[in-house]
């Protein structure tokens, strides 16, 4: 887990990023509706989890910079009995004040007095602007004076860019968990009857092994229902000599995995589902084998456009000459998303991909990056071979990067054809 020293030095380091005689407004997430008076399971802003490692509701996180000087604040809900009865014990301001080491701890119902003396002589104010509520609209009001104000996801997404050894060790423990379900997957897809039932036996051993939620929506996709990228509906029957898209990862101690294999529900590819796996495993391997330190994302997306461009033509879904179609982005009509993202506390980890003057950032050791070509013929595509057509394939692993290169994290999870046929 990660050490409360670590928090520390994490909000020692965004402090020292803020401008001089700023104030910062972390909010905590809210609960939400599901439906009429139930709610969804609560889950922490990432954020504010980053900083704190806090899990409650109704907190709030304040960095107060002078000149150079600083102190950092947490607000948390106080005790209430009745309320606790309800929805479940507090940590409220005494053992907050023992766990957590900040410049002082107040409950939450001081915040509007304290605000007040924060603010004085302060010239910046740092929040989300992505969140749009009626607290953040009570801060801006009462922080009027202050002119300046900056969204505070750039700083915290720099430093979310490089993850310490805690932070890999438990990405490594997720993929583990993640690992385990796609193989049972893989043993048990023939027995079942559908797309549901295989999503429930993955997410069973999510929970049983203690990641107590998915990452992401399941994706378990049979057949045409692969070209639907972001298909959740998982209601579909899992029928014979049709592949599975399998999209799904876990969340361990509120990090994420993020694994996509795609598998015959028979158990066997036919020949045409091995050819354009294949096609599609090859660029993969091969865009991997790219990852070091100063290499930038836009090559790795490139080289996977050409590599896929040239395998669509060789197996003739794509007609013409090779340069031509490249330019013309044929190949973005089978494969029109990009090869990979940031994956950390967040599935597609909020951190930036180029500077604030839209300068690029190279790949340095400690990123955590997807790689996931694919491609999608729908069943209806009369332009492509029939025995291509309602195929879709998406291969995705989870690269460390390294000082010398890379590390796999998810390599343990099979996908060369013969072991996914033997498992």
């Amino acid at each position: 887990m990660i050490s409360q020293k670590e928090y520390l030095h994490r909000r020692d380091k965004f402090a020292k990023s803020l401008k001089p005689y700023s104030i910062a407004i972390l909010l905590s997430a809210t609960m939400q509706k599901r439906s009429n008076d139930t709610e969804y399971p609560y889950r922490q802003d990432s954020n504010f989890y980053y900083l704190s490692g806090f899990k409650e509701d109704n907190s709030i996180i304040v960095v107060v910079k002078e000149k150079k000087k600083y102190k950092i604040y947490l607000f948390v809900q106080k005790k209430d009995k009745l309320l606790e009865l309800w929805t479940g014990k507090r940590l409220g301001l005494k053992k907050a004040q023992r766990s957590f080491n900040f410049s002082d701890i107040f409950t939450h119902d001081n915040f509007k007095k304290e605000l007040t003396s924060f603010i004085k002589d302060k010239q910046n104010l740092y929040y989300d602007f992505s969140v749009d509520d009626k607290r953040v609209e009570n801060i801006k009001s009462k922080c009027q004076n202050i002119n300046t104000h900056i969204d505070i996801k750039y700083q915290l997404g720099m430093q979310r860019l490089i993850k310490s050894e805690a932070e890999i060790k438990l990405t490594k423990k997720a993929i583990a968990i993640t690992k385990e379900a796609h193989h049972k997957a893989m043993i048990i897809a023939k027995e079942l009857e559908y797309e549901y039932e295989l999503q429930s036996e993955i997410e069973y051993i999510f929970k049983k092994n203690g990641a107590y939620s998915d990452a992401y929506t399941s994706i378990v996709a049979c057949g045409n229902s692969a070209n639907t990228l972001h298909y959740i509906s998982n209601d579909k029957k899992l029928k014979s000599k049709n592949l599975i898209l399998i999209d799904a990862g876990c969340e361990y101690a509120y990090y994420s995995s993020d694994i996509t294999r795609s598998i015959p529900v028979d158990g066997k590819f036919t020949d045409a589902q091995k050819e354009l796996y294949q096609m599609v495993l090859d660029v993969q391997i091969s865009i991997i084998k790219m990852i070091k330190p100063g290499i930038l994302r836009t090559s790795l997306q490139e080289k996977s456009e050409e590599l896929l461009c040239k395998g669509l033509l060789s197996l003739g879904i794509l007609e013409g000459e090779f340069k031509t179609l490249l330019k013309e982005k044929a190949h973005k009509k089978y494969y029109p998303h990009g090869i990979g993202h940031w994956m950390g506390l967040d599935v597609h980890d909020m951190s930036p991909y180029k500077d604030l003057a839209a300068k690029e950032f190279p790949l340095e050791a400690g990123m955590i990056m997807t790689i996931e070509p694919g491609v999608y013929i729908d069943k209806d595509d009369k332009n492509v071979p029939k025995r291509y057509r309602g195929i879709g394939i998406r291969i995705e692993d989870d690269i460390l990067v390294t000082e010398d290169g890379y590390d796999n994290l998810s390599k343990e999870i099979i996908k060369e054809i013969s072991e996914i046929e033997t498992l």
